[in-house]
């Protein structure tokens, strides 16, 4: 019995670790950049208007009224205060949004203001980096940062990431988000520039185990940790003729 329980054992965890392995690199990433991919709209590389928040800092110039220009830091609840506008909650709103919202709420006191608001510094940019790196989280964006660059922020790759199918995620004028790979393996060896395109504010770059890394998260979580059985057998013949194993 011993015997027919150890060689049913080892062809079955066989089995179940090579459809591991089919399942595995059946998960491999290939979105299309042009296509839509479940609830990820159609990719377009048009970067989105910023959005300001909490910490940036904008410069408010009234053209007709230039004493009434002033700058103004959003508080941690996304509003400013200005004398002429008063109280607003500007947070998520972009630039443009910004010229006619304080327009509006200055023609209380101005007779026909045109006003135009710019972002002295962008406090609030980020783009987040997570995955198989070795510092993941959200990372400030100052200047043109690309792809490979946030992950070398975020301290590079780990021993397991899939550097060929790194995940970029960027929300489209909508608000809906899209989703492409890029192929920073092909970067890093021949630096081809399309694969390291700058991120935008709001980016979210995830780096992807390899199918190899997978696969042994798989072996470590259902099998080693679930599967109650021995790795290896020592087999033994007994004088009468039949096999017998044992765990070590």
């Amino acid at each position: 019995m011993a015997v027919t329980r150890a060689c049913l054992l080892v062809p079955c965890l066989l089995i179940l670790v090579l459809l591991a392995a089919a399942c595995t690199t059946g998960q491999a990433l290939d979105p299309k950049p042009t296509g839509e991919l479940g609830g990820f709209a159609t990719w377009n590389d048009e970067v989105p208007a910023y959005q300001v928040g909490p910490g940036d800092n904008l410069q408010v110039r009234f053209l007709l009224t230039p004493e009434m220009d002033e700058e103004a830091r959003i508080s941690p609840d996304g509003s400013i205060g200005l004398r002429v506008a008063g109280q607003l909650k500007v947070a998520g709103l972009t630039l443009e949004q910004l010229d006619r919202l304080v327009e509006e709420r200055s023609r209380r006191w101005l007779l026909s203001p045109t006003v135009t608001v710019s972002l002295k510094e962008a406090a609030a940019a980020r783009v987040y980096v997570g995955g198989s790196v070795a510092r993941p989280g959200a990372y400030a964006l100052t200047s043109r940062l690309g792809a490979m660059e946030a992950i070398l922020l975020a301290g590079g790759f780990d021993n397991e990431a899939r550097y060929s199918q790194v995940v970029l995620i960027r929300r489209n004028a909508e608000s809906r988000p899209m989703l492409r790979t890029l192929d920073l393996r092909s970067f890093i060896q021949s630096g081809a520039g399309e694969a390291d395109m700058p991120l935008a504010a709001g980016d979210i770059v995830y780096v992807p185990r390899s199918e190899i890394a997978e696969l042994n998260l798989w072996i470590e979580q259902f099998i080693n940790r679930v599967l109650p059985f021995q790795r290896s057998f020592s087999y033994t013949i007994n004088r009468d003729g039949y096999s017998s194993a044992r765990a070590p």
